[in-house]
């Protein structure tokens, strides 16, 4: 049975997440502060974490980025900010998604189903990609085309890859992405990352004119589409 965190100061909205993860077969451990959230996380060390961004005692950003410093725990923030920065913001701090309030408890559980689906269990994610015709072996750095031929991917086109892949179905903010490819001299290079995404798509994409396999969510960053990574077969939009 997973164990969620749910963050939220609202008591009201708190104990109606409580039931709806409880109705669906989930453990639930409540916050209803920042201070209090970091406590939880690390005694209960949940399975998933929900987090509201309004805080009392902090903003929930800042939150984010302190469980991910030791934590790879699936992110969900439910937060009623709306506005594209504060999502590029929550991403970029290393949340894996973002609900905007109000919402419909089957999106929710749907959400949570989904970032559960995609977790490592081990650490460790899956090191092969399949590109329709053409297939990745990240751990071993071999790319293949449809009839067997090798396909030549740079040592910077892999590290993308391999953080995509990290999290399947799911966004990863540009920052965020450049960061854990390249390291934090290089978040700001948002043309370089749109040249190594446009070469990975020449180089794996059936149609790279119309991308099926490495989508671009406008402003925010990139994801990769779930059922590339073999053993993964959630598709569903994140």
């Amino acid at each position: 049975m997973h164990q969620i965190l749910v963050v939220e100061d609202q008591p009201d909205l708190r104990a109606v997440l409580r039931t709806t993860l409880v109705a669906a077969g989930y453990r639930v451990v409540e916050a209803g502060t920042a201070a209090r959230a970091l406590v939880e996380a690390r005694s209960h060390k949940p399975d998933l974490l929900l987090v509201d961004l309004g805080l009392p005692d902090g903003d929930g950003i800042d939150l984010i980025r302190a469980i991910r410093g030791w934590s790879v725990a699936p992110i969900l923030v439910l937060s009623a900010r709306t506005r594209e920065t504060e999502k590029v913001l929550a991403l970029d701090a290393g949340a894996d998604d973002y609900v905007t309030k109000p919402f419909g408890t089957d999106e929710l559980l749907a959400r949570v189903r989904a970032a559960l689906r995609r977790a490592p269990s081990d650490g460790h994610h899956r090191s092969r990609l399949v590109f329709g015709a053409t297939v990745v072996d990240l751990e071993r750095r071999q790319a293949t085309g449809p009839a067997g031929e090798p396909v030549h991917l740079t040592p910077q086109e892999y590290r993308v890859l391999d953080v995509l892949a990290r999290r399947p179905g799911l966004i990863v903010a540009q920052r965020q992405l450049l960061r854990e490819a390249w390291g934090p001299d290089r978040v700001d290079d948002a043309r370089g990352l749109r040249v190594f995404v446009k070469s990975l798509r020449d180089k794996l994409e059936p149609a790279p004119a119309i991308p099926r396999f490495i989508l671009t969510e406008i402003g925010v960053g990139y994801r990769l589409a779930s059922d590339v990574v073999e053993g993964t077969t959630d598709t569903t939009d994140s």
